[in-house]
């Protein structure tokens, strides 16, 4: 107690360097997740995907980035095992932002996509398993977390394969698939802006004093959706075709309509990755926080303050900026072909999936939600669509994430322990 008394401050200022280090790692690494369908069906240029992603990261990180916080900061450790000694909570998500920081950093600089919600887990697991001892460790909590890396991945594409599977149905294989497409884009633009809007509504905004009922975010999110839609069909009419162009031809202004679209699903994505994983970086920022303005209670229910959530905003933000290109690359191009169609469906099945978890307060992988709806895409393309070589290299390098995460964070842990302990 004496020792958070005396060093509180440090801790404090030393939890804000290493939270930003790990937004910063997200947003250079995780951000394909948001981007990459975007950039890669050529839908938009990687400077329109980062000015995008710059406003709704940031705003998803900061509107609707509290509620997974809660689940990072308080649910993989058991309390009542650090009651005696809460510096030990203090170093443990020291050690982890450190640890996870570093190894998106490496990741980053390879291209390798990995998921940040791995390496800030398997980080916690690590040094409360081996620095504190494997009773600290709420198993059951982290067996939910890691069924979620399974579930989210076949959900958002199960989601995708039916969502590009309606779009082969009603408009590819109609007799006017351009004609077609004006008329039912406008009802996925509905449903993108009534999505992001219901998670937003009835999750994101509490923390910042705002409790909506659940009738009325219904009300607001539907009223939402039109205003969107209206938008939205607004550019979709400025795209035209020529009445005499051959079959090939009117597929290709069928993506023209898509590409408007995929702007749509690119804002949606990036609020729903900005909501989920800000906590990967937030969260034991939080922890630290709590631990020490409580003078060392570590069950007390604190919220998240705002300006934490700020951290957690601009360091994505800036990590995007500095080397998100790099990422966004093995994402778009690498799994399979993408075009503005598939793109949506993908985009669209990971951003539902994605902000379901940030409402229920579940950190999933939104690196594993992504590539599963792209994959969930290919199949429903056919199979040989699919880059199996390149598939195979990024479930590798998912396989290494959590392993290393947590050899950095137990090496950290062990070395604050001896400077302060």
């Amino acid at each position: 107690m004496e020792l958070l008394a005396e060093h509180g401050h440090i801790f404090i200022a030393l939890a804000c360097i290493f939270g930003l280090f790990m937004a910063w790692g997200i947003g250079a690494n995780d951000v394909a997740n948001a981007m990459g369908t975007s950039v890669g069906s050529k839908a938009i240029t990687i400077k329109q995907a980062i000015l995008i992603a710059i406003v709704f990261e940031f705003a998803g990180a900061f509107l609707a980035g509290g509620e997974v916080t809660a689940t990072i900061r308080k649910g993989i450790i058991d309390p009542s095992a650090l009651a005696d000694s809460p510096e030990l909570l203090v170093f443990g998500m020291l050690a982890s932002l450190l640890a996870a920081g570093i190894w998106l950093l490496v990741a980053s600089i390879k291209g390798w996509p990995v998921s940040t919600t791995h390496s800030i887990v398997g980080a916690i697991v690590g040094f409360s398993a081996v620095g504190i001892g494997v009773e600290a460790v709420a198993w059951g909590k982290v067996g939910t977390i890691a069924a979620s890396w399974i579930i989210s991945p076949m959900l958002a594409g199960s989601i995708a394969f039916v969502l590009y599977k309606t779009v082969q149905h009603w408009i590819h294989d109609t007799e006017n698939p351009f004609a077609q497409s004006k008329k039912v884009v406008p009802f996925y633009i509905f449903l993108v802006g009534f999505i992001i809007s219901m998670v937003t509504l009835t999750k994101g905004l509490k923390h910042i004093g705002l409790d909506i009922s659940f009738q009325q975010s219904i009300w607001m999110s539907l009223i939402a959706g039109v205003v969107i839609t209206f938008i939205g069909i607004f550019f979709v009419n400025r795209v035209h075709a020529d009445p005499e162009s051959n079959e090939e031809e009117h597929l290709a202004n069928v993506e023209k309509v898509f590409a408007v679209l995929m702007v749509f699903t690119a804002c949606a994505m990036a609020f729903a990755h900005g909501s989920n994983d800000v906590a990967n970086a937030i969260g034991p920022v939080a922890a630290i926080y709590s631990v020490v303005s409580s003078s060392g209670e570590i069950a007390a229910k604190a919220a998240v303050p705002a300006w934490i959530l700020l951290i957690g905003g601009l360091g994505i933000v800036v990590g995007l900026v500095t080397y998100g290109h790099k990422v966004i690359a093995t994402v778009g191009t690498g799994i399979t072909q993408l075009t503005p169609s598939r793109g949506f469906a993908a985009t669209l099945a990971a951003a539902t999936t994605v902000v379901v978890a940030s409402g229920t307060g579940l950190p999933i992988s939104t690196t594993h939600t992504l590539v599963g709806a792209i994959l969930g895409v290919g199949l429903a393309v056919g199979r040989e669509s699919l880059n199996y070589r390149q598939i195979g290299a990024i479930f590798m390098s998912w396989l290494v994430t959590l392993p290393a995460g947590a050899a950095l964070s137990i090496f950290f842990f062990f070395i604050f322990r001896a400077i302060w302990g």
